[in-house]
C-alpha cells in the first residue's frame, strides 16, 4: 500500500497538476495534521518556470468531524455524522441497549473534544439511547466510559468501532476474546455487550459526508470537479 507522498507523486507523474486529497479522518488530530502538512509543502513548490510547477493546485478535504474555521462550521460537521448514526441508534434501540462507540483516540494530541461532543449531539439528538464514546488511546478512555454505564445503571450495550474500517481495533481490542478487550471488562462488570463489526466506511451516509467534504475542498480552491 502506498503512502499519502508517493500516492499523490505518482498522480503528478501522471500529469495531474491540480488534486484534492480527501482522506478517511475521523477527527482532526496527529495524522489529519501530518497529512495537511504534506499537503501544504508540496501546494507551496515555486519554480522559475510556471510549467514547471510540480501541482497548480493541491488542496485537502476535512475529517468526519470537521476542522476549525469559518467557512464550514465544525459544529455543523459533527451534527451531520449524527445524522449518519441513525441506524446504529436504531439497532441499539431495538435491543434496548445503550450505545457505545469505540473511537481511535491519540496519547499524544487532544483530540477527546471532538468526540466527547459528538457524544455530546448524539445525546440531544437521540435522548431514549444513551451514547456514550470512548478511545482506545487517550482521553476519553474505557474507564469513562465505564463510569457513565455504572451510573446510568446500564445492562446491555451494542458496541460499534468508530473506526471507517473495523479492523484490529475493532475485532481484538474491541470485541476479543481476551481479558483486556472492552467486551471483557465490561462483561466482567455484569453488561451484556452486542458487537458489531463493521467500519464506518460501510455506512453510504458516512461516504456522503467524504465526498462532500471533497467537493467543499475543491469549491473553496476554485477547482471544478469532472
Amino acid at each position: 500500500v502506498q503512502g499519502p507522498l508517493a500516492a499523490i507523486a505518482n498522480f503528478q507523474d501522471d500529469g495531474y497538476d491540480t488534486l484534492v486529497v480527501q482522506h478517511t479522518h475521523i477527527a482532526p488530530a496527529e495524522e489529519f495534521l501530518d497529512l495537511s502538512s504534506y499537503v501544504r509543502a508540496l501546494a507551496s513548490i515555486n519554480t522559475i518556470k510556471v510549467r514547471f510547477k510540480p501541482f497548480h493546485r493541491l488542496v485537502i478535504g476535512r475529517p468526519m468531524l470537521g476542522f476549525f474555521g469559518v467557512t464550514h462550521p465544525y459544529v455543523e460537521d459533527i451534527k451531520t455524522a449524527v445524522r449518519a448514526m441513525k441506524e446504529d441508534i436504531d439497532r441499539a434501540r431495538k435491543e434496548g441497549a445503550a450505545l457505545v462507540y469505540m473511537g481511535h483516540g491519540n496519547d499524544h494530541f487532544p483530540s477527546g473534544g471532538s468526540y466527547l461532543q459528538f457524544e455530546h449531539e448524539m445525546r440531544s439528538a437521540y435522548p431514549d439511547v444513551l451514547t456514550v464514546v470512548g478511545t482506545v488511546e487517550g482521553y476519553p478512555a474505557l474507564s469513562q466510559v465505564l463510569e457513565q454505564l455504572q451510573a446510568a445503571d446500564v445492562k446491555k450495550v451494542v458496541i460499534r468501532a468508530f473506526m471507517i474500517v473495523a479492523g484490529d481495533h475493532a475485532t481484538n481490542d474491541m470485541a476479543g476474546p481476551d481479558r483486556d478487550s472492552w467486551k471483557s471488562i465490561l462483561e466482567k462488570q455484569g453488561i451484556t455487550v452486542i458487537p458489531y463489526l463493521h467500519g464506518m466506511g460501510e455506512n453510504d451516509r458516512v461516504a456522503e459526508i467524504y465526498v462532500n467534504h471533497a467537493a467543499d475542498a475543491a469549491q473553496d480552491a476554485g477547482i471544478v470537479l469532472k
